[in-house]
Formats: C-alpha cells, sequence, structure tokens
C-alpha cells in the first residue's frame, strides 16, 4: 500500500508541469495532445519497474492523481495568466 500512495504522488507531481503546458496551448493541438500523453510511458515504465501489479485499485488512484496534476498545473498557469 506504501507504494501505491508514493506513486500516486509521483504521478501528481510529474502531470503538473504537463498541465501547465497544456492550458498554454489551443485545445486538441498537437502540443494539446502531447501534453496530455507524454507522462503516459513513464507512468507505465515505473509502474513496470516498481511492480505495484494492475489492480483496478490502483488503476483508479493512477486516474485520479494524473487528472489532478494536470488540474493543477493549468490552475497555475491561469494564476500567472493574471499577475
Amino acid at each position: 500500500m506504501n507504494h501505491i500512495i508514493t506513486f500516486t504522488i509521483f504521478i501528481y507531481i510529474l502531470n503538473i508541469p504537463f498541465g501547465f503546458w497544456r492550458s498554454a496551448t489551443t485545445i486538441f493541438s498537437r502540443n494539446w495532445y502531447l501534453a496530455i500523453h507524454i507522462p503516459v510511458p513513464a507512468v507505465i515504465m515505473l509502474r513496470i519497474y516498481c511492480d505495484l501489479g494492475w489492480s483496478w485499485q490502483s488503476y483508479a488512484l493512477m486516474a485520479i492523481s494524473f487528472f489532478l496534476g494536470q488540474l493543477t498545473g493549468k490552475l497555475i498557469h491561469r494564476y500567472h495568466e493574471v499577475q
């Protein structure tokens, strides 16, 4: 269980800069697509390396942390636009 929590925190932190980048691009553009999908292979490789398994609970935590990291990056970008 401890590895899964560490893994979800890592996914969250990894996705913050990509969410920041994504919010600065045009929706459905090439860069928008890349900002969403570049972290995916890193997450899969780390998942295999850490031997976390493929249970549905870990998928749910992974998806939530992925989404929240992207959202946090977007909110940080919007905050810096206002400043």
